[in-house]
């Protein structure tokens, strides 16, 4: 059973500390070694560099102040409050930006108890986030008066460590659980990287546009979109993603106004580009159209391929996916901003095909390992969510009373 402990809030039990920016105008500000934290710099549970460094000069001109190692770094003011509020340790001395506030905890208070009570609080601070146009904001007043127990620190610190390791445990779980699903999808990249380097009997070099009819979509007005239940979507390269198709933010063209589009209708079985920003990070925006998607029109920058007869819709879609289809890709794109293909340069990709049997063959193959790797993507995501809650049961349990 748990020691006596006394009710207080965060008010009472820690020292409030905002930040600042020094002046950018003076160079020597930003000449030191002292770390300058802002909230992109709010990575890990411990926090011990940052991209930019002040000096001292620049502390005491400023509204920044040093933070002593130990002390928690809430973010209290980003865009990206709408999906957590990131909370550090300061892993050694440093100061900070004016969106975030770090909580010195007084001598009867451990520094990483005080950081596991905040993130069993996490789901109440994202209650009381408020939203302004760009940013979002978590009122120290919220955080102040947040009530905690504080019991001895003999007892703070035994709840510290059941966390640790209990967290440490989940933390390797999680890992094991990504390394598994990491090596299933390289087992998959790299059949599918084979499929296209050993050519069979009866392949034969071609090219895309030998095999494909390319369409580039129309460039709709923004100022004719309509919002009718029945009107019909607009495909823009913002719609596809890697693999799928999300309609979140479609744009609609009137029903009544399509006669003289006819031949931007898109049909099942298309696969479509992005022609802007075709690969980001997160791999090639390229999708197959189903028929859920339709009936949808195609919009400018935004590429379909047409398999003509002797080429299988679905091996299409696996070449476009393979190795050099995205090489090909990113050695033509231009542009620094806004990187960008053309129909042309999507045309000229070379490779060797397979007779339409063998196509429909290696196709069916790859679709059946794709089902295997969702499905194992689908259990690992179960696994996260597990681990999840248990994390948020311990949080629970840890403060109140019950560990």
């Amino acid at each position: 059973m748990r020691a006596a402990s006394v009710a207080r809030t965060l008010g009472e039990v820690c020292d409030f500390r905002g930040g600042g920016t020094p002046s950018k105008k003076v160079a020597r500000y930003w000449d030191g070694d002292i770390p300058w934290v802002s909230p992109k710099d709010v990575k890990s549970e411990v926090v011990t560099d940052s991209v930019d460094h002040i000096s001292s000069e620049a502390i005491q001109n400023s509204a920044t102040s040093l933070i002593p190692p130990g002390s928690i770094l809430v973010v209290v003011r980003s865009g990206i409050l709408a999906r957590i509020v990131p909370l550090a340790i300061a892993g050694r001395e440093l100061t900070i930006n004016q969106d975030l506030k770090a909580l010195v905890p007084k001598a009867d208070v451990d520094g990483r108890y005080l950081y596991y009570f905040l993130q069993a609080k996490m789901h109440y601070l994202l209650s009381r986030v408020t939203t302004g146009a760009t940013v979002h904001r978590i009122g120290t007043g919220d955080i102040r008066s947040l009530q905690i127990d504080v019991p001895s620190i003999a007892e703070q610190q035994r709840i510290v460590a059941i966390l640790d390791e209990a967290f440490e445990g989940i933390a390797t779980a999680k890992a094991n659980a990504e390394k598994n699903l990491k090596s299933a999808k390289s087992l998959f990249d790299s059949y599918l990287e084979s499929v296209f380097a050993e050519r069979g009997k009866g392949w034969l070099n071609t090219t895309l546009g030998a095999e494909v009819d390319l369409l580039v979509g129309f460039a709709f007005k923004s100022a004719k979109y309509s919002d009718g239940e029945d009107d019909i979507f607009l495909l823009r390269g913002d719609n596809i993603v890697q693999g799928s198709l999300r309609w979140d933010d479609v744009k609609k063209w009137p029903k009544i106004d399509t006669a003289a589009y006819e031949r931007y209708w898109l049909r099942e079985g298309d696969v479509v580009l992005a022609m802007d920003r075709p690969w980001v990070k997160a791999g090639l925006k390229h999708a197959t159209i189903t028929a859920d998607d339709l009936p949808c029109l195609l919009v400018q920058r935004t590429a379909c391929l047409r398999c003509k007869p002797c080429l299988d819709s679905r091996f299409l879609l696996y070449l476009v996916r393979s190795a050099a289809f995205i090489r090909h890709i990113l050695g033509v794109q231009t542009g620094i901003g806004v990187p960008h293909i053309s129909g042309q340069q999507i045309q000229d990709f070379a490779y060797a095909c397979p007779p339409v049997a063998d196509q429909g063959r290696i196709a069916a193959r790859l679709d059946a390992l794709s089902v295997e790797i969702q499905n194992l993507e689908s259990i690992f995501q179960q696994k996260i969510a597990a681990l999840d809650d248990l994390k948020k049961s311990l949080l629970h349990h840890a403060f109140s009373g019950q560990l």
